[in-house]
This record gives structure tokens, C-alpha cells and sequence, in this order.
């Protein structure tokens, strides 16, 4: 393997199948694969989120998981101990569970619990320390509603919201929407999705409303605390991979009055809509957090958070995207930047991916690379080799492109996590497993014992098949001998609160 010039002084410390890059092995001389957990049957479209569970001070994952769509399944959600990879609990779900896990402590516990979202509709409050019921959504309670009786179908990840009815508990923030059952390119059996606002201690509904355009929304929200004369406001989309949508932007107050009629319209796209959740950060440096989002038809766009003017826009053509932003400190300003990829093609006859580097200042692509075929999980980064520009991490699945993503007749995938590295221009393979893929997950960096060293956990799925069936899946935590700066900023699907924003 070529050393670049930027890693001639780091040592490469491999494991069979893995590669790592570090400057930093005065105590840890290579990597080591901690643990490896295999379920059989399920999958996930989730990825995972760490919290210590258990009270021994370590780390531990949650993840949404399940059998195949509209199937039950004992697994789908799964708490994983961050020390050894055994099941903590796990909870039965009537469907797939794909969100990504919210935390906080209602209880009193002193631990940490759980509120995750999938198909179903399925929304509950989990115990986090014992994985007991707290609550669930019950649809059937709002079938008179006028809003809530469309709230029948998919829960997407979460964010919180500060305290709202004065419980003194923060609320959640999320969406529901997207009647799987239609028909693509139909518009029989589209209901408008429903933004909503959930009592995180009680699981009640305290505010709703559809969608301004009366579109489905398979965007998961995000919150702006510092919006339109410093107003709260919150961002959703509509639309789907062949409906037009938009992505908006509201006050939380008119939220919470059950009215999104003065919703304003950030941007939107023809034929496509907004699936991939926006990133915030401050792109003009006014102290302002800016809205950075991506349509299905990959326009990318970078809005004021103060004017909500566009301040650039890119359009990748011949591309979809579903999958959101890694962002970090890629190039040698002050600006953050973006990095993620595209599918090449049409849904489901996608024949590629495409990952790009753009520039957060000017919108320009900075780098294209054209590795793999279908793949929706999203990037993180993180500064690995301490050289002052982050790396990003993300997942890629090589089979034949041109395959289409309906075939069912058996195949072999490799599905390999890469690592780039924007100084020197190299790519490299961390993790690589034959007849593995992985659609969905985005993996997970920092540090799970303490120790100051970094923990690498991500998950993989069996693959014989079609490229979405769930045939078993396995999780794994690699401990890698590089010492932690910093803590990870975007470690995680939708940086490492979980929330989208990337610190001023």
C-alpha cells in the first residue's frame, strides 16, 4: 500500500480486514476488534447511538431493527452493552424500527431512556436501564382527529425540544408520514405527513399539524433555537423520491397554536422532494446557525439562518440522494464544510454512487469520487491523523451496479468503511466483509471506556440476495490505537447529539 506524504510519520495498524491510521501508539500497538455481535433473521435501518445504560460508566447502543417490512419481530430495538457486545434487552416491535434513538431520563433514574420511531406506526418511551414499556403511541385514539387520524404510518427520528408544557421535561419533535403501500409515481393513498410535538413523560400529543402542502413528509425535523428574531423554529420537508416537496421552516410558537399556515418555503425541488434531514452550522460566520439541505434530486443548498436567502446552490445531475451530510473542517478555512454521496440513476434502477466534498463558503465541489453501487447511510468525520483537516468515514457496498436493486436471485456484495482524506487525496479500507452489506447505518466514533483512545462501532448486514431484504446482521466495536483530541463533533448520523447542528 502507497504511504501518503501526510501519513509518512503514522504507523498502519492492521487487523485482518482493517486498516488504521494512527500517530499515536505509544500505549495501543494496533487495532483490536473488541467485539462482534451477530443476530440472526433481522436487520436494520437504524444506526446507533450510545448512552450508558447500565450505570458502569461505559458507553452502550441503541439501535431500531426488526425482520422484514410489515413483519413482527422480538428484536426491534436492541440495547447493546458497550462492553462486551452482549444484549442489554431488547423490545418487540410490530414492524421495523429505523429511526435513530432519542435519550433522556423521565423517569428519575438516573439513567438515560429511550424514544425511537419506525414503521407501524411505532413510537414508544423505553425504560433505558431494564427496556420496559413507558409509553406508546396509539393510533386508534386519534382516528376522529382531523389532523391526527392521517398520523397512522411511518415515525421518524426525534430530536428534543425544550420544556413546552411546563412539566419541566423537554418534548420531542418529529414526523409522521408516508403510506408505504402506494404506488410510486401515484398519488392515490398520500396522506399529508403531520409534524408533531410529544410529551416525552407521558407520550401524549400536544401539538400538530399536516403538512402546509398537504404533501407526505419522510424527513425526519430538526430544531433551530435561534431563528427569525431569535424565535425557536423548526425545519421539516415534504415530498418523496418521485413527489415534489419543499423544505419549510416555522415559529415552534405556531407549532405549538396547531397552525403551520404561515410556514415559510426555504427551497423546493419538481418531481422530488426532501428526504434527507438539513445540518446547521454557521456558514457566513455571523454567529448564526445557516440551513444546509439536500433534495432527492440532489440540489444541494445553504440558506441564511438569518434572511433565509439562499447563499448558494449545487445541483448534481442525474443523481438522487437520501442520505444527509457529514460535516467538519475539510479545507484550511474557518468555514465548515459538507461531504456526502449520491446514487447515479433513477430509483430502484440506481447504477452508482457518487461522493462529493463541497465547499461550505462557495458551494464549490471540491472532490467527486465514484465508489460502490446503492447506499443510503450517511458519513462522519472526525480529524484521525491530528493534522488539523477532519477525514470522513462512510460505508460503501461493491456488487454489480447495473443490477437491478428487485432482483432476488442470489449474489455477492462486499460492503467496505473507507476512510478519506482530503490533505493527501487517499482513500483507505478500514473495515471489509465478503458477502456483507449495509444500506442504511451510519457508524459511530468516540470513546467508549474513557480510556482517551477511540472506539469505532458499525454494523453490517448479511447479503446473499436482493440488496434490501434482512437475512441477519452483526455490530462490531474495533478499539483503535489512535488517542482522542477533541470530542468527535460528527461522529454519529446527525453529528453526536443528534441533532444536526454543528457548533458555532
Amino acid at each position: 500500500m502507497k504511504i501518503p506524504v501526510a501519513f509518512k510519520s503514522i504507523l498502519f495498524c492492521l487487523l485482518p480486514g482493517l486498516v488504521f491510521l494512527t500517530s499515536a501508539c505509544q500505549k495501543k500497538e494496533k487495532s483490536t476488534l473488541v467485539w462482534e455481535s451477530s443476530f440472526p433473521i433481522i436487520g436494520s435501518q437504524s444506526s446507533p447511538r450510545s448512552v450508558d445504560l447500565n450505570g458502569d460508566g461505559l458507553l452502550d447502543f441503541v439501535m431500531g431493527a426488526g425482520k422484514n417490512e410489515f413483519e413482527y419481530s422480538e428484536y426491534g430495538i436492541l440495547a447493546i452493552n458497550g462492553a462486551d457486545g452482549q444484549l442489554l434487552w431488547h423490545a418487540e416491535t410490530m414492524d421495523q424500527v429505523y429511526g435513530a434513538a432519542t435519550f433522556h431520563d423521565v423517569n428519575g433514574d438516573e439513567i438515560a431512556d429511550i424514544f425511537i420511531g419506525g414503521r407501524g406506526p411505532h413510537l414508544k418511551g423505553i425504560d433505558g436501564r431494564s427496556g420496559a414499556l413507558i409509553w406508546a403511541y396509539d393510533s386508534s385514539k386519534y382516528l376522529d382527529h382531523p389532523v391526527l387520524k392521517h398520523a397512522r404510518f411511518n415515525f421518524n427520528s426525534s430530536v428534543l425540544l425544550p420544556d413546552q408544557n411546563g412539566n419541566g421535561m423537554p418534548e420531542l419533535l418529529i414526523t409522521n408520514g408516508g403510506n408505504a403501500k402506494a404506488a410510486p409515481f401515484e398519488t392515490q393513498e398520500r396522506y399529508p405527513g403531520i409534524l408533531m410535538v410529544v410529551d416525552t413523560f407521558s407520550g401524549e400529543v400536544i401539538a400538530a399539524d399536516s403538512m402546509p402542502d398537504g404533501q407526505e413528509t419522510y424527513m425526519s425535523p430538526v430544531f433551530l433555537p435561534d431563528g427569525e428574531n431569535n424565535s425557536p423554529m423548526v425545519i421539516f420537508g415534504t415530498g418523496g423520491e418521485t413527489l415534489s416537496g419543499s423544505l419549510y421552516i416555522a415559529k415552534l410558537e405556531d407549532l405549538m397554536n396547531n397552525d403551520l399556515s404561515d410556514a415559510r418555503v426555504l427551497v423546493s425541488e419538481k418531481d422530488h422532494g426532501f428526504i434527507a434531514s438539513p445540518v446547521l452550522a454557521d456558514l457566513d460566520r455571523d454567529g448564526k446557525l445557516d440551513i444546509i439541505t439536500i433534495s432527492h434530486a440532489s440540489t444541494i443548498s445553504a440558506i441564511s439562518g438569518e434572511s433565509y436567502e439562499l447563499f448558494w446552490q449545487v445541483q448534481l445531475p442525474g443523481t438522487e440522494s437520501s442520505n444527509t451530510f457529514a460535516v467538519g473542517q475539510f479545507t484550511d478555512d474557518e468555514v465548515p464544510d459538507l461531504f456526502t454521496f449520491v446514487s447515479k440513476g433513477v430509483w430502484p434502477q440506481n447504477t452508482g454512487s457518487i461522493q462529493v466534498l463541497i465547499d461550505g463558503h462557495t458551494g464549490t465541489i471540491l472532490k467527486r469520487k465514484e465508489l460502490g453501487c446503492t447506499g443510503f447511510s450517511s458519513p462522519i468525520a472526525y480529524d484521525l491523523n491530528k493534522d488539523g483537516t477532519d477525514e470522513v468515514i462512510f460505508s460503501i457496498n461493491e456488487y454489480d451496479c447495473s443490477r437491478a436493486i428487485d432482483d432476488k436471485s442470489a449474489f455477492i456484495i462486499e460492503n467496505k468503511l473507507l476512510l478519506m482524506d482530503f490533505k493527501s487525496d487517499e482513500i483507505h479500507t478500514l473495515d471489509q466483509s465478503r458477502g456483507f452489506k449495509n444500506i442504511f447505518s451510519s457508524p459511530w466514533l468516540g470513546d467508549i471506556d474513557g480510556d482517551g483512545f477511540l472506539d469505532l462501532v458499525h454494523a453490517q448486514y448479511f447479503s446473499h440476495s436482493d440488496i434490501l431484504s434482512f437475512l441477519g446482521m452483526r455490530v462490531k466495536r474495533i478499539d483503535l490505537p489512535i488517542r482522542m483530541g477533541r470530542d468527535p463533533v460528527w461522529g454519529a448520523f446527525m453529528g453526536s447529539e443528534g441533532n444536526g447542528i454543528y457548533p458555532k
